[in-house]
């Protein structure tokens, strides 16, 4: 076994989370066209494959007990993270993907024929502007903005019962106590990542 499929192997192992090897080859194929990628559009700023399997595929995983529904939007996804890896581990579950980086979009479009995704859409835009009013059970969101511009821009996208989920860093104390909404908040281990992570889930209603 190659160390980076040790590495991924050992890590979902370590979350908690059931792979079969198509999965983890997907992952690696994933991580590859990233790499490939990466020289000219400029993706991501992390260079190291095992890097990016632990911040970027393994983080990606780690919200997995987290995200619940039929139809998922996962907003700003970059380089398609983390709605890729979740819909490899969820392939019956509908995930449309948007980004306003035309060049993110078009590589993320490309992943998805490569890797077979039949569950997976591609939108460039921006989220605001989708004119998608109460599709979607979850709004994922990583990095992306701070939780109070998040739910402004993406709350029309959910159902009533729908949920925001964010992914962050320290739990946002601040950003927390502009929220009127009933939430969760749960730290998260990342395997090989120090950094503190954790994931909200906001209730639309």
């Amino acid at each position: 076994m190659d160390s980076s499929r040790e590495l991924l192997t050992t890590g979902i192992k370590q979350l908690g989370v059931d792979s079969t090897a198509e999965q983890i080859d997907s992952l690696l194929t994933f991580v590859g066209l990233i790499e490939k990628w990466n020289k000219a559009f400029n993706l991501t700023a992390i260079r190291g494959r095992d890097e990016m399997l632990r911040l970027h595929i393994l983080d990606s995983l780690a919200i997995l007990p987290f995200v619940n529904g039929d139809k998922i939007i996962d907003v700003g996804t970059g380089a398609g993270l983390p709605g890729i890896p979740l819909a490899i581990f969820m392939p019956s579950v509908q995930f449309t993907l948007v980004d306003s980086n035309s060049k993110k979009t078009r590589f993320v479009q490309q992943a998805v024929l490569e890797l077979k995704l039949n569950n997976v859409e591609v939108v460039h835009g921006r989220v605001e502007k989708l004119g998608r009013d109460a599709e979607y059970d979850a709004v994922l969101s990583r990095a992306f903005a701070s939780l109070s511009d998040i739910m402004s821009l993406t709350e029309y996208l959910l159902q009533p019962e729908g949920v925001l989920i964010a992914m962050k860093g320290q739990i946002p104390e601040q950003e927390l106590e502009k929220i009127a909404r009933p939430y969760s908040v749960k730290s998260i281990v990342v395997p090989g990542v120090e950094a503190e992570r954790c994931v909200l889930r906001i209730n639309k209603i």
